[in-house]
């Protein structure tokens, strides 16, 4: 005899299904509404979370939340800083979505929505910020994981933020590895929460061949993308599926050669552009010894996966036609990664120079190529030709290769007209060193001028403006004016006017068009020197200096003179012209005074001397005062394109406020540096630098030992001016 169960009962089983079916969606609703709050300085590097919805707060476009990088940012920047920059929210703060994404070679800088980004080489670690909007299916963690490194003590002995770990609060169990960073992953790491398309269970042998093949062809693709798979590597969750198509696919080359029966019907091999699906077949189930043993969760997520009942082929990864078909070969060379630089040749093709030494000029160009060894790991390599106007012959993304390159260079025709070097520059800096042109941002760029005889027009104005947008200008003279021909130069010294003037090093002269051949090597040499590049003793200097010294009670007369003494050292390090650096000084205690402005002293030994002859003051300390007077009687009148550098050297805290006036500064561009000594206060240091984690602050404990700061504080201003976008 049968039990049964009354309706009355079963009516009441699923009414109370429903009901807490209902309840839980509630409560998962809400809890989904929850979203954790970031503070302005929080850096994206400090959450470990690959995915989040966070909310960022009012204020966060202060200038001191640095932000570096454009779209795509470094980890290191702000997070609601670079929001607010890609124009996601706007300085009333809101909700963003962030996403960690890999990191980048190089970081270009930008002014947008009042935030203005810096440029960096490279990072470890990228994010991109959108609207705060969910995307659908996934689920977000309402409290944010920090990393928590050690509490570390600053210069000066002031403590450093520390973050707390907080613990991420579980969501979906096959979304546990994504969302702990740094752990191994589990054998649910790679399994979709989404439902897949339902395809045929039977999968022929030409499917399985197709995989194996496409791994063979494609090992260093692989091997890019699942680095060091072993029981401590590290894939980073964000990643996780495209690493384990790739494993799959290491996986399938290594074990091609255990199953032959698989190779040997494969029907890819004689046809691979028209792979097929043949459902007809009957499914091979795979041999034992074709599989890897899963010596590590890694492995034996990727075995699980592969191998789960009814797999198929969308089970793989590969969603395409094309993710199938083997791509081509990337090239043997990427270039020379000791020389990575943007590289513009200006050649001439006036009339003077006629036919033949134009075609010598061409074969100097293409031994140059050689010499270079274009890629895209390293130098990269365009041409403008120059006569009466100047045009580009190709950009520096046209052709990736020396072989290329040379070509390219033997197609070049004359063009003719007069030697305007000047125009050309001035074309060059407007035109050649954009993103569109396959600028980097951050390779040093550089501009080789080839010159037959003298220019036709004035080249000092173009020269400076292009060194001030951060271009190295190199000239190479060929067969310049004799003594007899001076009178017809249209600028005299004109080398001299367009080059950084450090002893010849910018500047070659060749007595004839028939030894240009010798000065290949000594070119490639210096054009690849990145260190002397980025620190030149001029093409640094496109800088206004401002020292702004404490001449309080405090100090002292013998100690003053140490400062003095200080500021000499470093301003010796710069080439001091109107067009190159220009350094002036401010005095203060309660009061300020101007020592000499920018436009005072016109070369090295006259601001050397100047500096010598400032006399002591004594008196109170108002720093906050004394940076506000400083940019009204000094960075106010500073030159267009011209960074703006000020060195605040003190011994004491201030009577009044510095935090205001230094923000004011900073938001003007100024660029801040603080150096303490003796009873100086360090929050006020760090209030006044622009960046004291770049070490814009230095403390020291006496007077003695200020010069040791000299050579870091020149390194500093080399590596930013190096770093910074271009106007």
């Amino acid at each position: 005899m049968k039990a049964t169960i009354p309706t009355a009962v079963v009516s009441a089983l699923l009414l109370t299904c429903v009901y807490a079916t209902r309840e839980a969606a509630k409560k998962n609703k809400k809890a989904k509404l929850y979203v954790p709050q970031l503070d302005c300085d929080v850096k994206a590097a400090k959450i470990l979370n690959p995915e989040f919805i966070a909310k960022c707060p009012p204020g966060c476009q202060d200038v001191k939340y640095r932000v570096y990088g454009t779209d795509i940012y470094a980890s290191f920047s702000s997070i609601c800083g670079a929001a607010i920059h890609s124009g996601t929210i706007n300085k009333s703060g809101g909700k963003i979505l962030v996403q960690k994404v890999a990191g980048q070679s190089g970081y270009r800088g930008s002014f947008s929505n009042g935030i203005r980004s810096l440029s960096l080489p490279r990072w470890r670690e990228s994010f991109i910020v959108s609207e705060g909007k969910p995307k659908k299916g996934v689920q977000y963690p309402s409290t944010l994981e920090y990393a928590s490194p050690k509490s570390t003590s600053g210069k000066g002995g002031s403590q450093r933020k520390e973050y707390q770990t907080t613990a991420v609060t579980p969501f979906l169990a096959t979304h546990t590895a994504t969302t702990t960073p740094k752990r191994l992953i589990t054998t649910t790491s790679f399994v979709s929460t989404t439902p897949k398309p339902t395809v045929p269970t039977t999968i022929t042998t030409t499917v399985t061949t197709q995989m194996t093949t496409v791994a063979a062809a494609k090992p260093q693709v692989a091997m890019h993308k699942v680095r060091d798979i072993g029981s401590s590597s590290y894939v980073h969750p964000a990643y996780s599926s495209v690493a384990a198509v790739a494993s799959r696919q290491i996986q399938a080359a290594q074990g091609r050669t255990q199953n032959q029966a698989f190779k040997g019907t494969s029907s890819y091999a004689s046809n691979r552009n028209a792979p097929r699906l043949n459902t007809g077949l009957q499914r091979h189930e795979p041999s034992a010894t074709f599989r890897k043993p899963a010596s590590n969760p890694a492995n034996l997520a990727m075995e699980t996966d592969l191998w789960k009942p009814g797999s198929s082929l969308f089970d793989t990864g590969l969603s395409s036609k094309e993710d199938v078909i083997p791509k081509p070969l990337a090239p043997t060379s990427q270039g020379n990664p000791n020389c990575k630089v943007d590289l513009s040749f200006l050649i001439d093709g006036s009339w003077s120079i006629g036919k033949r030494r134009f075609q010598i000029q061409k074969q100097f160009l293409r031994n140059v190529a050689e010499a270079l060894d274009i890629g895209i790991a390293g130098p990269l390599m365009g041409i403008i030709q120059y006569g009466d106007d100047p045009s580009t012959e190709f950009n520096l993304k046209t052709y990736a290769n020396t072989k290329d390159v040379k070509n390219a260079i033997e197609k070049i025709l004359q063009k003719g007209g007069l030697s305007n070097v000047g125009r050309a520059l001035s074309f060059v800096n407007k035109n050649f060193f954009e993103d569109s042109n396959g600028n980097r941002g951050g390779a040093p760029n550089i501009a080789v001028v080839l010159v037959d005889g003298w220019p036709t027009d004035k080249v000092e104005e173009a020269s400076r403006l292009a060194r001030e947008s951060g271009i190295n200008i190199f000239f190479v003279t060929i067969e310049g004016p004799d003594e007899n021909e001076k009178q017809y130069v249209v600028e005299a010294n004109f080398v001299d006017k367009a080059v950084c003037r450090t002893n010849g090093y910018y500047s070659i002269t060749v007595p004839s068009w028939f030894t240009l051949h010798k000065v290949v090597q000594p070119l490639v040499k210096r054009v690849c020197d990145s260190d002397r590049l980025a620190c030149s003793k001029t093409c640094l200097n496109s800088a206004d200096i401002g020292f702004v010294i404490d001449g309080s009670s405090s100090v002292g007369t013998g100690n003053f003179r140490t400062v003095l003494q200080f500021v000499a050292n470093i301003s010796k390090e710069f080439e001091i012209s109107d067009t190159d650096t220009r350094v002036g000084a401010v005095q203060y205690t309660y009061e300020q005074r101007l020592e000499f402005g920018f436009d005072k002293h016109t070369t090295k030994q006259d601001v050397l001397t100047a500096i010598k002859r400032i006399n002591y003051w004594s008196g109170g300390t108002s720093t906050g005062a004394a940076i506000n007077y400083a940019f009204d009687q000094l960075f106010s009148k500073s030159k267009p394109n011209k960074r703006k550098i000020m060195i605040l050297i003190t011994d004491g805290r201030s009577y009044d406020d510095v935090q205001g006036p230094a923000t004011a500064a900073h938001q003007n561009g100024v660029i801040a540096y603080s150096v303490g000594i003796a009873w100086a206060a360090q929050d006020e240091l760090e209030a006044i630098a622009t960046d004291p984690d770049k070490e814009h602050s230095f403390f020291v404990d006496e007077f003695d030992s200020l010069y040791r700061f000299v050579p870091k504080i020149i390194q500093n201003i080399c590596t930013e001016f190096n770093s910074q976008p271009r106007n």
